[in-house]
């Protein structure tokens, strides 16, 4: 046990290790893109245990209990959280390999100070001694959050989203050492495709008070809803597109025409969902960079793959994987479309699948513009990418193909407050990387230069894309 997860875990050279201890360790996270709950930030919530904390919305655990032959009961079902953690740890040893191995082990000794190992045997003690943590003020959502140096928190929003939980978290003067910023994820609306849309539209004329039935009307109440979360502290949006289509944006005759096919429950061509999805997406573009908000894209996941699991349980449950579709085309003519008249807003793009990293990476060049370093960004590994050969990969291709320098790196992606270990898994990786280039020669090992760089890429850029005053 002495080796692993040690102080020099990933460090193998010496440059790696003085630029992980002496450089990245300490530095503070900017969380730009994650899944908490902002009520329980707002609330400061406290977990009575372990498994509730780890348990309770995680899919990656949720998957791998499900792969290590655990019934649904004691997964999602109505187990009590020490069954379900029970099962978890029954099935740890058998992870040696797969990610969740590193993180729930970095977890316990970055939270807990718990350097033993997860599984049966263990299992009483490790319960025990963090449920005796987890009632300290210390391991709230607020105290898990600064024992991390968290100092920018964006989750994931709705539209039609109060934002009450955000405007709470502001007023709260014990908070103000960190940012909680909502993001604008407005997927309901352009995905006019998918059953839920005439029900999204319902909801924004609610919230809205005005009468959907136009693209007009329709972007006038998006919009209305943008502002309402740029009020609250808004920095970035993000768009969750499965299927990326593309096709010149139309005028709104034709979107209206398409509309009112929609809304009358008439099938839709693909050109027509392409035509409005497109001439939406680069309408929103031009309304991201008047307010200076940053654009994140996700694309290349194929999701509730599972009918009788989605139909059981429901979306976001570990039912999803790496979608295979080509993006190059349609990615170019979108982000072409948003450049065409000069309002493309500051952009990071995210592939499952990592055949993709190069189309991605080689994409993000087409439209650099000089008015700022990586204005579009090739972004981290994403979901089965943020493990090590997943991250390894990209910043290669990044590397070698654009500027590494200019990259915000990591994110969590997460829906738990002890998932933020992920970014020393990060950074440790970050200066494996840059050590082997310095110790083989690929690279001078001048400090002020490798410091800076690695220095960028853990904490710096991320700082001033999203801690910086908006101009």
């Amino acid at each position: 046990m002495q080796n692993f997860l040690g102080p020099d875990f990933l460090l193998d050279t010496a440059a790696a290790r003085h630029l992980y201890h002496d450089v990245a360790e300490d530095l503070p996270i900017v969380d730009y893109h994650n899944h908490l709950v902002p009520a329980e930030i707002a609330q400061d919530r406290k977990w009575d245990n372990i498994g509730a904390i780890w348990l309770e919305g995680d899919h990656y655990k949720w998957r791998a209990m499900r792969w290590a032959g655990i019934d649904e009961r004691r997964v999602t079902g109505d187990a009590s959280f020490r069954e379900k953690f029970d099962a978890f740890a029954q099935i740890m040893p058998h992870c040696v390999g797969n990610p969740l191995f590193h993180w729930t082990h970095l977890e316990l000794q970055r939270y807990f100070g718990i350097r033993e190992l997860l599984t049966p045997a263990s299992a009483d003690r490790i319960w025990d001694m963090s449920a005796e943590m987890l009632a300290e003020d210390s391991h709230s959502a607020r105290g898990l959050l600064r024992k991390m140096k968290v100092e920018f928190v964006g989750t994931t929003d709705m539209p039609c989203d109060s934002l009450e939980h955000h405007k709470a978290i502001a007023e709260d003067d014990s908070i103000n050492d960190m940012v909680v910023a909502p993001s604008f994820r407005p997927d309901p609306a352009f995905k006019i495709d998918l059953p839920g849309f005439p029900a999204f539209l319902q909801s924004l004329a609610a919230v809205s008070g005005a009468r959907v039935e136009t693209y007009e009307a329709l972007m006038a109440a998006l919009i209305g809803r943008l502002d309402h979360f740029v009020a609250h502290g808004c920095q970035a949006t993000d768009h969750g597109i499965e299927i990326l289509r593309f096709a010149p944006p139309v005028d709104h005759a034709t979107l209206d025409r398409i509309l009112a096919k929609r809304l009358a429950d008439e099938d839709l061509s693909e050109l027509e969902i392409a035509q409005f999805q497109s001439t939406m997406l680069v309408d929103l573009s031009r309304a991201y960079h008047s307010r200076n908000l940053v654009m994140q894209l996700h694309i290349g996941a194929i999701r509730n793959n599972n009918p009788r699991l989605f139909e059981s349980i429901g979306a976001d449950v570990g039912g999803d994987s790496i979608a295979d579709r080509p993006i190059a085309a349609p990615l170019n003519g979108l982000l072409g479309a948003m450049d065409r008249d000069g309002h493309l807003p500051r952009t990071v793009l995210y592939c499952l699948d990592p055949t993709k990293n190069e189309v991605i990476v080689s994409t993000a060049g087409n439209f650099q513009d000089g008015s700022m370093p990586g204005k579009i960004q090739a972004g981290s590994g994403w979901w089965f990418n943020d493990q090590l050969d997943g991250m390894e990969r990209q910043m290669t291709q990044l590397s070698q193909m654009g500027l590494i320098s200019t990259f915000i790196g990591m994110l969590t992606d997460s829906r738990s407050f002890l998932s933020f270990p992920r970014h020393d898994y990060f950074r440790r990786l970050v200066c494996r990387t840059v050590g082997r280039w310095a110790e083989g020669g690929h690279v001078p090992n001048e400090r002020a230069l490798l410091d800076g760089l690695v220095t960028r890429v853990c904490y710096q850029n991320a700082a001033d894309w999203f801690l910086k005053e908006r101009g």
